[in-house]
């Protein structure tokens, strides 16, 4: 269900697409409370998002990765298409500047961790409605720090949005029957993605895989 807010034309308008109740609360009251902000809307899943996108065409999105029925990066490619105006920012717990890069593929103009400031947010929110792209410090400081063969970096290009949420699962100690329940897929598939993954990726199992992941940030 979306909630929607009444709309204030000399602000820039906001959309908080989270699946935390307590993230939208606090994020709609925090950007209220700036009079360069007004959101006019939330919502919990991605199919919402982008209906509100089309219908209301916000100045801004905030938009979670982690989001159903699909994805905040599958979300983020819908939005461009049904509401070009609207510009997504990326709001993730994920470090990795892979998943900034595949936003930004889809159409999103920022990427901002959820261990940025308020500020670093607002600031986002500011250059993002004048259509600049901001990536928050923590993936600028990642990307400045990598140090990448071109082949590594093909590699890791490679592989799909599926496969980079069965990384980032692996990375986080997850085994195959907790990937399986997460991603709501049988672990049969979970074992064919984790195949392609090591095939790409050229490793051996999971152990290698966590010190690939946690060792090599990705450039953009």
């Amino acid at each position: 269900m979306v909630e929607i807010h009444l709309k204030t034309t000399d602000m820039i308008s906001i959309l908080i697409a989270d699946d935390h109740k307590l993230i939208r609360e606090t994020w709609t009251y925090i950007l209220n409370s700036d009079s360069r902000f007004k959101v006019i809307g939330t919502c919990s899943n991605s199919e919402d998002a982008v209906t509100f996108s089309k219908q209301k065409h916000p100045n801004v999105v905030l938009m979670d990765i982690n989001m159903i029925p699909y994805s905040g990066i599958e979300a983020t490619r819908r939005i461009n298409e049904v509401s070009p105006q609207s510009y997504v920012i990326g709001v993730t717990m994920h470090s990795q500047p892979s998943y900034a890069k595949k936003m930004l593929q889809q159409g999103a103009r920022g990427y901002v961790t959820k261990n940025s400031s308020r500020e670093e947010m607002f600031n986002a929110i500011v250059e993002v409605a004048k259509g600049n792209r901001y990536l928050c410090e923590e993936i600028k400081e990642l990307i400045a720090e990598s140090n990448i063969d071109p082949a590594t970096l093909s590699a890791i290009n490679s592989l799909t949005e599926r496969e980079m949420d069965v990384v980032n699962l692996i990375v986080q100690g997850s085994q195959s029957k907790d990937i399986s329940t997460k991603l709501k897929i049988s672990i049969k598939t979970v074992e064919v993605h984790r195949h392609n993954i090591f095939k790409k990726l050229k490793l051996k199992n999971a152990v290698a895989l966590i010190h690939f992941m946690n060792n090599s940030p990705i450039v953009m």
